[in-house]
């Protein structure tokens, strides 16, 4: 046989033994670890927070709609939208000729009413002379009772005529201050600082105030903004005034607006037969980035935890679940749940932890905040431990990926 093939021979030998003494090793000896076949993830610490979501829109907290208390026509208009005011600027003017001349004709006839009075107090001043002396003619008998009596009823009827007078010039003053106030309701001033953010009237329009006024702007002072979140009814049970919330705008760059839950409407509005709720919350708009119908992603933080040892939710499995483990029938016995979270309402799970040797045991956890993804360990678990979160598919089935799924740094959102 020649050298070259006998050369292969051997080789082709030395590669068989190996290959059968690699194969009695992995089944008498090279048994996988119990680990090895599971999906596991290390506990680390972050931020957590439970929070509930809802869409809401930007309006200002405080705001004026200014009208016209007088009909006519807008004569002047002397802001543009989006003008920043002072409270009493002049914002409009309607023309006053109507007015103006009613304020003329009152002031005309109270002069007239004033001077008749002063006459019929000259005619009160020589009655009340003629009556005095009667009486002293009639201490003297030197005068008839009648002429007595004929000067004392002409006293009395000059002072009728001078109250008469009188009430007539308080009756034409006080429509004299009403035409003055509507005279004056021709010029609009601004009742509070702020910037014009609607108008809805322009110069030269013919404004009708009979049935209701008209609205020529709105003003609004934008240094604080109120948003409108509609929290659907199963949400508001967890809400609560006082709660924190934050904010997110479209086009934003995701940044945090916070506040306070300031009030929970209890009406209603009803879209496409969903029952959803106004909640209310300010927010300083010092730089005015905000603006007014902005739409709005609201959190509001029902609970969070800082700095804490978290895991996937899906690692946890109830205490009474103890017998099932970490294989299908727990996957099963989660999935059942609308929830999982409602598992572990008394604050107890059940986790299977992979030591250092590889080898899975079942501790008891402490749980604190959750939301759908992660979990806060309060106690029972230290950052850094290895937790199941699942089973790897059999070989024969589609690939799964595996590895060591991290929990994020900040695991934040999981909203209701």
């Amino acid at each position: 046989m020649p050298r070259a093939a006998r050369w292969a021979l051997v080789l082709a030998a030395c590669a068989l033994l190996a290959g059968g003494g690699y194969y009695a090793w992995r089944t008498g000896f090279g048994q996988d670890s119990p680990a090895d076949s599971l999906i596991t993830a290390v506990a680390q610490r972050g931020d957590l927070e439970d929070t509930v979501t809802a869409t809401g829109t930007l309006q200002p907290k405080d705001f004026v709609d200014v009208g016209t208390q007088v009909s006519g026509q807008l004569k002047k208009l002397l802001v543009d939208l989006g003008a920043i005011v002072k409270a009493g600027q002049l914002l409009a003017e309607i023309d006053p000729s109507v007015y103006q001349s009613k304020v003329d004709g009152d002031q005309a006839q109270l002069l007239n009413q004033k001077a008749q009075l002063a006459d019929k107090q000259a005619l009160l001043a020589l009655a009340e002379l003629q009556f005095t002396r009667q009486q002293n003619l009639n201490r003297e008998n030197a005068t008839t009772t009648d002429a007595l009596q004929i000067a004392e009823e002409a006293r009395n009827s000059a002072l009728a005529q001078g109250n008469s007078i009188k009430a007539q010039i308080q009756q034409t003053e006080s429509t004299l201050r009403g035409d003055e106030a509507n005279l004056g309701y021709t010029k609009i001033y601004a009742p509070i600082a702020g910037t014009v953010v609607s108008q809805t009237a322009k110069q030269g329009q013919t404004l009708n105030a009979n049935q209701q006024a008209p609205i020529v702007m709105r003003i609004a002072d934008l240094a604080t903004m109120t948003v409108y979140a509609q929290a659907s009814e199963a949400d508001v049970p967890k809400l609560h005034v006082g709660m924190d919330v934050y904010f997110t705008t479209l086009g934003g760059d995701n940044r945090r607006y916070y506040g306070k839950l300031r009030q929970i409407s209890p009406t209603p509005t009803v879209v496409n037969n969903v029952v959803l709720y106004d909640a209310l919350f300010d927010v300083a708009n010092p730089n005015q980035a905000l603006m007014t119908q902005m739409t709005a992603q609201v959190f509001f933080v029902a609970a969070s935890a800082k700095d804490a040892v978290l895991v996937p939710l899906a690692a946890l499995r109830p205490v009474a679940s103890a017998g099932i483990g970490s294989g299908p029938r727990a996957a099963g016995a989660r999935a059942s749940s609308i929830d999982p979270r409602s598992q572990f309402a008394n604050g107890v799970a059940l986790l299977s932890v992979v030591g250092a040797d590889g080898k899975v045991a079942d501790r008891n956890v402490k749980v604190g905040v959750m939301n759908r993804v992660s979990a806060q360990i309060v106690s029972g678990l230290e950052a850094g431990e290895r937790v199941v979160i699942g089973t790897k598919a059999p070989a024969t089935a589609a690939p799964t990926p595996t590895g060591s799924a991290l929990v994020p740094g900040t695991a934040k959102g999981g909203g209701r």
